[in-house]
């Protein structure tokens, strides 16, 4: 069974009130784990070799990231560990917030001396998936970790990858055309020292990206 459908069986044995449940994932394949972790990283889930311990909130829609991880091919068991009712249910997350608008919030978390981000945007739709390349093509993207996920690199100031601003202005043209989803920091790096390459190399299971 995949696990969306493993969470879909245990969200319909929660209460109907339900705000908080903590839930343990077991990746059957010891060598997708870490494939895993990526993709699991909203959560900042606790790990134990290939198995995750984590907790999820109804706002935080869980089976959109466990979908990412069926589409990926990752298998594994979910189990419910434990469950707290809430008093009032939570607000949605909030879906269509300008991307450039995401790009200003998570790059003022960054360090002052950071160098490298390795980046995505998830879509809202397989619509925007086309288009959405299209615009985004100043930053080369690549389509990775899902069905509608699109990845590119971020250098400040030298080596492989698009400017900071080249990066937030491919961002406006999507917001432009009203094209909807949410961005992400995945990887970052400090003061990075080029000698003699064309920046740092991130392995995500087992591609050079």
């Amino acid at each position: 069974m995949k696990l969306a459908e493993q969470w879909r069986e245990i969200e319909a044995a929660l209460p109907e009130d339900w705000g908080t449940a903590r839930l343990e994932l077991t990746v059957a394949e010891d060598e997708r784990a870490d494939e895993a972790a990526l993709m699991l990283a909203p959560f900042t889930p606790g790990r134990t070799g290939s198995t995750f311990r984590l907790t999820v909130q109804l706002a935080a829609h869980p089976e959109r990231v466990l979908r990412r991880l069926d589409a990926a091919g990752v298998r594994g068991r979910l189990d419910l560990l434990g469950a707290e009712e809430s008093a009032s249910r939570p607000e949605p997350l909030e879906r269509s917030r300008p991307l450039a608008e995401q790009w200003d919030e998570l790059a003022g978390r960054l360090p002052p001396d950071w160098s490298d981000v390795y980046a995505e945007v998830e879509l809202d739709s397989s619509d925007f998936l086309q288009r959405g390349a299209l615009l985004l093509s100043p930053v080369n993207p690549a389509r990775y970790g899902g069905p509608t996920t699109l990845r590119f690199r971020v250098s400040r100031s030298v080596g492989y990858g698009a400017a900071p601003s080249m990066a937030r202005r491919s961002l406006e043209r999507l917001d432009a055309e009203r094209i909807t989803g949410r961005l992400r920091f995945l990887r970052v790096l400090s003061a990075t020292s080029h000698v003699a390459t064309q920046g740092p190399v991130w392995r995500v299971a087992g591609r050079s990206v």
